[in-house]
């Protein structure tokens, strides 16, 4: 928009900028446009690229405060150092610092969105809070399945067996390196591939199988990986393979676990776990929880492949 200045020989043009649009103010556009929007994250882009774009701002930082009490900017646009600017708080979703605001009715407007902002932002934080929840209480009911699957196999097998106390004491020893790895499989819990790998093949004991692994890539994993690895090789073990190969590829951003045996195959019946068996029920819910997916296939030559997909690794 420009104004028109009369001199008495020129015309001069001179750039002015809006705080308003015509027929409507800046705060109730602004209100509009944060009522509207998906999240309070979405609605600051948003109001952000509003003011921006007709030339209110020539920049701004989003801050908010970690369980930590520390400060951390979560976002920033256009110019401006960190921290510098005209700070307008936005209650518990953190400070909105604004970059050369276009004079105080901008941050006037923006103030006006705030109580929107506040409670919009405790809200989805309660509903995230509530979800996490939900997901620990599977997790310990996934828990209790696996432990009680792996205590009924190694008594299962200790019955068949000529000297059970072995077969019981390597049952525990499994039941154990279970509990272990479940104090870390939270979303943000993440391992050393290497190292998730050799302990997922040192939690298998002694087995005949000759199992062979690779790993390319130092990304960490998350670590309830080595539940899904343990299982998946026992299963490999229980189709009677003779040799086993566990490869992971990492990347900062995705992780591809596969695991290829030389046994019966998937038509192989009960030797096999198909997906109806509890053990590879809770394998793909585990892998569900990590944002991954599980496949099974058979292979060309003989046996089977089982391949983990994650598509984002928890940092």
């Amino acid at each position: 928009m420009t104004t028109i200045a009369a001199t008495d020989t020129v015309l001069l043009l001179a750039p002015v900028r809006r705080t308003a649009r015509p027929g409507r103010s800046l705060s109730e556009e602004l209100r509009t446009l944060v009522a509207a929007a998906a999240d309070v994250p979405s609605a600051i882009q948003q109001m952000v690229t509003l003011l921006m774009r007709d030339g209110c701002l020539a920049g701004a930082q989003w801050w908010t405060q970690g369980r930590d009490g520390q400060w951390s900017r979560r976002q920033g646009w256009g110019d401006g150092p960190r921290g510098d600017g005209s700070p307008v708080p936005v209650g518990a979703a953190g400070t909105l610092v604004l970059v050369d605001p276009a004079g105080q009715d901008v941050e006037a407007a923006v103030a006006c969105v705030v109580p929107l902002l506040h409670h919009r932002w405790i809200g989805e934080q309660l509903a995230e809070r509530v979800s996490r929840l939900a997901r620990d209480n599977e997790a310990l009911d996934d828990l209790a399945a696996l432990v009680a699957h792996d205590v009924r196999s190694s008594l299962l097998t200790a019955l068949r067996e000529d000297e059970p106390e072995q077969a019981l004491t390597r049952g525990l020893a499994l039941v154990d390196s279970i509990l272990d790895a479940a104090r870390c499989t939270g979303p943000d819990r993440t391992a050393g591939a290497v190292d998730c790998v050799e302990q997922a093949i040192a939690d298998l004991g002694d087995v005949e199988a000759q199992v062979f692994s690779s790993v390319d890539g130092e990304a960490p994993v998350p670590a309830g990986l080595r539940v899904v690895l343990r299982m998946l090789l026992s299963n490999s073990v229980a189709a009677g393979s003779q040799r086993i190969h566990v490869s992971v590829l990492s990347s900062p951003d995705a992780c591809l676990l596969v695991v290829d045996d030389d046994g019966v195959g998937l038509d192989g019946g009960a030797r096999y776990a198909t997906g109806s068996q509890i053990g590879l029920s809770l394998c793909r819910r585990l892998v569900s929880r990590m944002g991954g997916t599980l496949q099974l296939e058979p292979r060309a030559v003989s046996g089977t492949r089982a391949t983990v997909s994650l598509r984002e690794v928890p940092r």
